[in-house]
């Protein structure tokens, strides 16, 4: 029993490619979070309920509502709102709504059947369920240099962000 595993990767596929390729933002980034939502499925199928927790909780969650009011909050003036209002229409929602509900029933069916993580056989995927405590121990001890690379990497893109976005006094645009 594989398949929920293939449909999610397919779905996961073709909202990154919607992702890449559409000239909205906020379509765009409606079709990352269904896909981030289909890699949480994915981790689910193999064995680490965790890591889909984490992939819901933090990236579909937490930082793609951060990228939807940074996009939303912009207010760039009259044809934006115009825009906005073409964004209502039911073929905008669509394919996001259609691949969650994909999503959404293949992990109803995978948590309602009596191959689901709780039981003593698990999907062919997964061999053995990963929690905390297992993705603790491997970050921390045999991942733990890649684990501070990361760290560092994050900073030194946090402090460049910065720099690149901030505005010298009285430079054009500046009100004072």
């Amino acid at each position: 029993m594989i398949w929920p595993f293939y449909l999610m990767a397919i779905v996961a596929i073709f909202s990154t490619i919607r992702v890449v390729t559409n000239a909205t933002p906020v379509h765009a980034l409606l079709s990352l979070i269904v896909s981030l939502l289909a890699v949480a499925g994915m981790f689910l199928t193999i064995g680490a309920p965790f890591a889909a927790a984490l992939e819901v909780i933090v990236y579909a969650g937490a930082i793609m509502v951060l990228f939807v009011f940074v996009v939303m909050m912009l207010n760039l003036g009259q044809d934006t709102v115009d825009q906005e209002r073409k964004w209502l229409s039911s073929d905008a929602w669509a394919y996001p709504a259609l691949m969650s509900f994909l999503v959404g029933l293949t992990l109803v069916w995978i948590l309602g059947s009596d191959t689901g993580l709780e039981s003593s056989q698990h999907l062919v995927l997964g061999s053995q369920v990963i929690g905390p405590k297992d993705v603790g121990i491997a970050l921390f001890t045999k991942y733990l240099l890649l684990v501070e690379v990361a760290a560092m990497l994050l900073l030194a893109a946090l402090v460049a962000a910065f720099h690149l976005g901030k505005r010298e006094p009285g430079a054009a645009g500046d009100k004072q």
